[in-house]
């Protein structure tokens, strides 16, 4: 009958839809699992990414301390320091001298570096800002370490013994000894009266020191000392010696046979005649006051040039106001203080000098202070 083919033909066309719907279906229930199970796995996949990298990070920061800065890896390092016109430049032209040490001028950073460091350990506020921050004390002093051996490795020519020369350097010795195990300090060590003399008559800005107050800037220079006089009893002495300038200039010989053998180093006759590499081995700054005159041979002319120039108050006072001179073993009563005898190579050095006067003074006009040079003491 028509009717039922009709009616046959209405159920197929109607199973056809309903299974082609039902397929559909089936298709969007796959497609939806299989999306879902990407982006369960894709999700595990970031997470394990985000951790990764940490891991990595962390590994890869080791392995540059070791690889990179490790102290067995570092070349030993000579840290030369004292208060400003004390002999700090005479003391590295010294080692200049020698062939396997390399001190050059002032780098002028790494004291900074070093206060910086400092104040950011001294403040409790600072201090939890860089550790909220992400920063570590490993990270931060990972940092300054390589800062300061990068500066001193591109400083100067190439050496077996590296060496820096910033006077206060060794306000800092403590914390320099526990990233450089393997650094060794000298502390040069003078008279106050002579060195605040110096700063006085040769205008040497130093911040918080006067041109004209002996009273504040014998202060000063207690204060300054007494910091390094510390570092260096705490670093212990078989890292740290303490250098006189005045047996330095008097006994040459000597005084440079004891450094060098604290210093490990062997004899040379050349550290005796330095002023034979100025220009050559040594470099100097003519913005360091003290260039024009260690280019002269180590002599006794700045020696005694403070005696008869310090007020009588301030003579009477002497001890009250700068108690580390006696302290250092110095003799306070006197006007006219005995440092000692000096030997043949010195004398002979003065007689050399004298004779030869103008060539010198041609000389030291050439390497003559030429800008300004404020150093910051107690920046901190």
């Amino acid at each position: 009958m028509p009717w039922l083919s009709l009616r046959r033909r209405a159920m197929f066309n109607m199973y056809q839809r309903m299974t082609q719907r039902s397929s559909f279906t089936f298709f969007i229930i796959i497609v939806t699992i299989i999306l879902l199970g990407f982006h369960l796995l894709s999700s595990d996949n970031i997470s394990i990414q985000k951790q990764q990298p940490c891991t990595s990070k962390s590994n890869e920061f080791k392995e540059f301390q070791q690889s990179n800065y490790n102290s067995s890896s570092l070349k030993p390092i000579i840290f030369i320091g004292g208060m400003p016109r004390s002999g700090t430049t005479l003391m590295r032209a010294i080692l200049d001298s020698h062939p396997l040490v390399r001190c050059g001028e002032e780098t002028r950073v790494i004291p900074r570096i070093l206060s910086m460091r400092t104040a950011w350990k001294k403040s409790h506020v600072e201090w939890n800002r860089l550790m909220a921050g992400g920063m570590t004390e490993e990270i931060l002093d990972s940092a300054v370490r390589a800062f300061v051996y990068d500066i001193l490795f591109h400083h100067s020519q190439s050496s077996d013994i590296l060496c820096d020369k910033d006077p206060f350097v060794l306000k800092y010795a403590s914390y320099i000894s526990s990233m450089f195990p393997n650094s060794k300090f000298l502390l040069i060590i003078r008279d106050a009266r002579a060195v605040i003399h110096s700063v006085m008559t040769r205008k040497v800005t130093i911040t918080g020191f006067s041109l004209t107050d002996y009273r504040l800037n014998l202060k000063l220079w207690n204060k300054g000392m007494e910091i390094m006089f510390e570092q260096c009893k705490q670093v212990g002495e078989d890292k740290c010696l303490m250098v006189y300038y005045e047996q330095l200039v008097l006994q040459p010989k000597k005084s440079i046979e004891n450094i060098l053998k604290f210093l490990n180093l062997t004899w040379v006759d050349d550290v005796l005649h330095h002023e034979q590499f100025i220009g050559k081995k040594i470099s100097l700054s003519k913005t360091e006051h003290s260039s024009d005159q260690v280019i002269k041979p180590i002599n006794l002319e700045a020696l005694t040039k403070w005696f008869g120039h310090i007020p009588s108050d301030v003579k009477q006072d002497l001890d009250i106001l700068a108690p580390m001179l006696k302290r250092l073993g110095y003799n306070t009563k006197s006007d006219v203080p005995s440092y000692g005898n000096a030997d043949q190579l010195v004398l002979d050095n003065m007689n050399r000098l004298k004779q030869n006067a103008d060539f010198w003074n041609a000389k030291a006009k050439i390497y003559a202070h030429q800008l300004p040079n404020s150093t910051n003491l107690f920046n901190k």
